[in-house]
């Protein structure tokens, strides 16, 4: 039993310490009862003096539940004394069902911390801590314990990880041990790194506000563009006979824009020829017949030039050209979503660009040229292998394949993008964000199949960036704000909380706080959380590595979690100077 209550004032209760007795500084944080009549409220010590504790206020117990929050202060004349074991049980879980073990608390001898999986994993979650606090210690022991808590089986779990340095391999390598139906499939960028599958991300999966962040592009004029580059791609895709018709009539007017210019006959020729390295067909190559008034000539030969700086075969060529026009075409468009490559991609920006005319509009032709060079720039360099996918699949075929391995369903699925810069690293996170968002927000029975999304270093691509502006969404934003209800869920890790969204911050229920000492971040989760108290903060500035503080929906109150060493570890320990030396 402690003293007696000296006063209350606002959410502190200031307790007289009896004479003659000694209280160890080890009672800070730690948790007391107030019972008065029948009232139990729960408290936590604050500050500790020679003559009076200081407690503050975190709840109450009623009917062996805890609620948040105290409406009814105790009264000057109620009983303090510690927390029994029951009453700890309440606060910090127990062993049930729908449970698992988060760690150990760090104030009551190692006493186990339960987390209803419900509350923690129905709900978006925020991982922050400097570099060598333990996050990823945290979150790789995190889904150690889910996988081998024998409460419970989770066979149908689809947690994806997105692994900036490739960490998490080692910690999951011996995945099926645990239990012979788990899997962990590992996608890599990394060329040395003979343990995974290369990345492979198929190009017709993506719309047009994927391409608009892959080409970089910055201008609301790029975006018909590239709309347009894609409408022809999967009509030249395509080998029906409409096709053939829509391709034969679009070749035709371009050619016929060309030939009505103002130009010199040998620019014209230029242009024309120009469509033909793009794309052609049998009727349109510079091979292909030319049927005249009893003559024949190939393509190529109607653009002969004569002394008057015209075609020689003007007549024959107009005629042939204009053929093929058939206006009723201009609204058809291929629903069937066809294979193809880089290369297609490329002949049919530039067949865009030439058939609009935009290389020639002074306005439009410097977005037009940018799109052209960075499609180009990523077709001949490194980053064009990761789209080389060897056959079609559809969006449910493509999905069914990243969660499989083995003829077995994968539940873990690892994708380490050490190997690649920041903007491609962005794009691949936010292209699979969004094919998966797209997925279960169209499944007809909602949340049946829940994702889980871990993104390491979520700093480098959960920004404030131009996207709103650009195509009037962030991928991450939306889901953040939409996906719960859907069933795919944000788990962000990041040192560096400051450079984070905003809006998805704000929509985060639950966070795991390691040490974080750069005023900017400590400043920024304060004012970005309300719920969060400066004692929260203050905490956490004085840490060990592999100890966070917890709070959020999943926790009746903030609790000092440590976690226990993963086993086995992830690659993220520091160098070893010592022995390299």
């Amino acid at each position: 039993m402690l003293g007696k209550i000296v006063y209350i004032s606002n959410n502190i209760a200031h307790v007289q310490i009896p004479p003659n007795t000694k209280v160890s500084t080890n009672l800070m944080n730690m948790h007391v009862i107030f019972e008065d009549e029948k009232k139990k409220v729960l408290g936590e010590i604050d500050d500790i003096n020679r003559d009076l504790i200081k407690i503050r206020f975190l709840g109450e117990i009623v009917d062996n539940q805890f609620i948040g929050g105290v409406i009814r202060k105790p009264t000057i004349e109620a009983n303090v004394r510690m927390i029994n074991a029951e009453e700890l049980k309440i606060i910090v879980g127990s062993n049930e069902k729908g449970s698992f073990m988060l760690g150990t608390s760090a104030l009551y001898d190692n006493y186990p911390i339960m987390v209803n999986i419900n509350d923690l994993f129905s709900n978006h979650m925020a991982i922050f801590g400097n570099s060598g606090s333990g996050k990823s210690c945290g979150v790789a022991r995190l889904l150690q314990n889910i996988f081998t808590n024998p409460n419970f089986k989770p066979y149908k779990a689809n947690i994806f990880i997105f692994d900036a340095y490739g960490e998490y391999h080692n910690a999951f390598t011996n995945f099926s041990e645990i239990n012979p139906n788990y899997q962990f499939k590992y996608y890599t960028t990394n060329k040395q790194d003979k343990n995974g599958q290369p990345l492979q991300i198929p190009l017709w999966l993506l719309d047009n506000d994927d391409f608009a962040i892959l080409l970089s592009a910055s201008d609301h004029a790029q975006l018909p563009i590239i709309e347009r580059m894609l409408k022809m791609v999967r009509i030249f895709a395509s080998d029906g006979e409409m096709a053939l018709r829509y391709k034969n009539h679009l070749i035709a007017k371009a050619i016929m824009t060309i030939l009505y210019t103002n130009q010199s006959a040998s620019s014209k020729r230029n242009d024309v020829f120009a469509i033909f390295n793009s794309c052609s067909t049998p009727q349109f190559n510079p091979e292909a017949v030319v049927q005249g008034v009893g003559y024949k000539r190939k393509f190529r030969e109607c653009f002969l030039i004569n002394d008057q700086d015209n075609f020689s075969e003007s007549v024959l060529l107009s005629d042939y050209v204009s053929s093929f026009i058939d206006e009723s075409l201009d609204q058809y468009e291929e629903t069937e979503i066809n294979y193809f490559t880089l290369e297609d991609l490329e002949k049919a920006l530039n067949f865009t660009l030439i058939s609009e005319g935009l290389l020639r509009n002074e306005k439009a032709y410097s977005g037009a040229i940018a799109l052209k060079v960075r499609l180009h720039s990523i077709l001949i360099s490194e980053y064009s292998q990761y789209f080389k996918v060897p056959s079609f699949l559809t969006k449910d075929q493509y999905i069914a394949t990243l969660i499989s391995q083995n003829n077995r369903k994968a539940q873990i699925i690892n994708f380490n993008l050490e190997d690649v810069e920041d903007w491609f690293a962005k794009f691949v996170t936010k292209a699979y964000v969004k094919l998966l968002f797209n997925y279960v927000k169209n499944m007809a029975n909602r949340a049946t199949i829940p994702f889980h999304i871990f993104l390491e270093e979520a700093h480098r691509y959960v920004q404030n960036d131009s996207d709103s502006y650009l195509i009037g969404y962030n991928i991450f934003d939306r889901v953040a704000k939409e996906g719960r209800k859907y069933g795919l869920i944000l788990d962000l890790i990041s040192q560096r909380p400051v450079e984070l969204s905003d809006t998805v911050i704000s929509q985060m229920a639950n966070f795991l706080i390691f040490k974080i000492t750069h005023p900017l971040d400590v400043e920024y989760i304060q004012k970005m959380l309300p719920n969060i108290s400066i004692d929260v903060i203050e905490k956490q500035k004085s840490l060990q590595p592999g100890t966070c503080m917890a709070f959020g929906r999943a926790f009746k109150i903030p609790m000092i979690v440590k976690m226990q060493i993963p086993d086995p570890m992830p690659e993220s320990s520091n160098c070893n100077i010592l022995g390299t030396w």
